[in-house]
């Protein structure tokens, strides 16, 4: 995971290109040289909130990284003989 760090007026010009940086890590953006805010992709954002994602929403990730966790439901199936009277 690779932190990157914009000052304010750095992220004003090339909001761009911090949400790209997002989708490899967090964003800091700096006020004064102090960290004053973070940005998060949505996936770090419910990660840390403990929130799961859908599956359809965890395939269209185009992340190489994608991780989701999927319980598929049981199946039971009864297979009963063919009535040929």
């Amino acid at each position: 995971m690779t932190i990157r760090t914009f000052s304010s007026r750095e992220f004003n010009q090339l909001v761009g290109e911090a949400k790209r940086a997002a989708n490899d890590g967090p964003v800091l953006i700096t006020e004064g040289g102090e960290p004053a805010y973070a940005l998060l992709s949505i996936k770090d954002y419910y990660q840390l909130q403990g929130k799961r994602i859908s599956l359809a929403d965890a395939l269209a990730q185009d992340d190489g990284d994608a991780d989701f966790d999927f319980d598929a439901p049981s199946a039971h199936i009864t297979i009963n003989p063919a009535d040929l009277s």
